[in-house]
């Protein structure tokens, strides 16, 4: 996981302060739709951290946190370790609704870990998130990405997880609890997410990270057959009226010439990232459609300032209707927000 990890401390910091951007459209609403929070390898991003990127400048009225292996119970059964997760959640939104920080609503929503191998057991261990999580659980996040190439990191520990008939058995009971399905794979399996949308139109499936296209191992150098293919996957995914799209986590090659001495600021990282972006909301609309900063693994790259100023450069053209579905409105309809 260090690769994912963000690069914590004073020099760090250092390096990405050496970028200080003016707030574009400061006054547009904004709900981060996917963030974590955790200590890894001694460097934690808690709340006093998040604390300090939602207070940088933009607008961030709400948060949705995105489960991430942290604070896991330390006994019991397997099944039900990870509910310590949605119960450590649950005092970071009740410090945060204490009116004593920033007026974000921070992790007003979030999703959790269940094995959803399980199938129909499922249902009990989603009952104790829910009562853990004090009316904010939302859905489950399924990270399975898998490809057949050795020199791919394999999220999952085999292919075809989430077409499996037990996790398909979990995803009836998630859709009976109108809970959601967030699901993080790579590109080459969108046809997976296409198939389990066809098959449960009730649940509402939230792809992360764009569909994650690989542009490392066997597939580096082949970004316009990436591009290509993944742009044909997200089309099927698109014609399910369930399914949104999570914009964020995008892959990002600097110019050789680049000045690396400090971080890319939002116009580079704008021109890096609209193909990708313009793509899924051609695809989606911007109404099924909702951006995510995917901190603090983007802090491995860039600030919170600049990665939202980078998403509002990008959409600077579309209206004001489609800028309320892109940075809360459809984030609000899929994981039900206050307004």
């Amino acid at each position: 996981m260090s690769k994912l990890d963000y690069a914590a401390g004073q020099d760090h910091e250092e390096w990405l302060g050496r970028v200080v951007e003016e707030i574009l459209e400061p006054d547009l609403e904004i709900v981060d739709a996917h963030h974590h929070l955790w200590i890894r390898d001694g460097a934690p991003y808690l709340f006093d951290e998040l604390e300090a990127d939602l207070t940088s400048g933009h607008r961030v009225v709400s948060t949705v946190f995105a489960e991430c292996h942290s604070m896991y119970r330390a006994s019991g059964p397997v099944a039900e370790r990870s509910i310590g997760e949605t119960e450590f959640v649950a005092g970071i939104a009740a410090m945060s609704a204490s009116g004593q920080y920033s007026a974000t609503r921070v992790c007003e929503a979030m999703f959790g870990n269940v094995d959803l191998t399980l199938g129909e057991r499922v249902d009990s261990i989603l009952e104790a998130h829910v009562g853990a999580a004090g009316g904010r659980f939302r859905g489950v996040r399924l990270s399975c990405g898998w490809d057949e190439s050795e020199g791919v990191r394999r999220v999952a520990d085999r292919p075809g997880v989430l077409l499996e008939d037990t996790t398909q058995a979990a995803l009836g009971v998630l859709a009976d609890k109108a809970l959601s399905l967030d699901v993080w794979l790579y590109h080459p399996q969108l046809a997976e997410v296409a198939e389990t949308a066809a098959a449960h139109p009730d649940l509402v499936i939230v792809l992360n990270h764009i569909g994650t296209p690989i542009l490392g191992g066997p597939y580096k150098g082949r970004d316009d057959e990436v591009f290509r293919d993944w742009k044909n996957g997200i089309a099927r995914v698109a014609e399910h009226d369930n399914v949104v799209m999570k914009l964020g986590a995008i892959p990002m090659r600097r110019a050789p010439d680049a000045d690396r001495s400090k971080p890319p600021g939002s116009a580079e990282a704008a021109d890096a990232w609209r193909p990708w972006i313009e793509a899924c909301i051609e695809a989606f609309g911007a109404e099924r459609c909702l951006f995510e900063s995917n901190f603090p693994v983007q802090k491995n790259w860039t600030s919170y300032a600049v990665v939202w100023n980078a998403f509002k450069r990008i959409v600077a053209g579309a209206s004001d209707a489609d800028k309320r579905s892109l940075f809360a409105a459809t984030a609000q309809r899929a994981y039900r927000l206050t307004v």
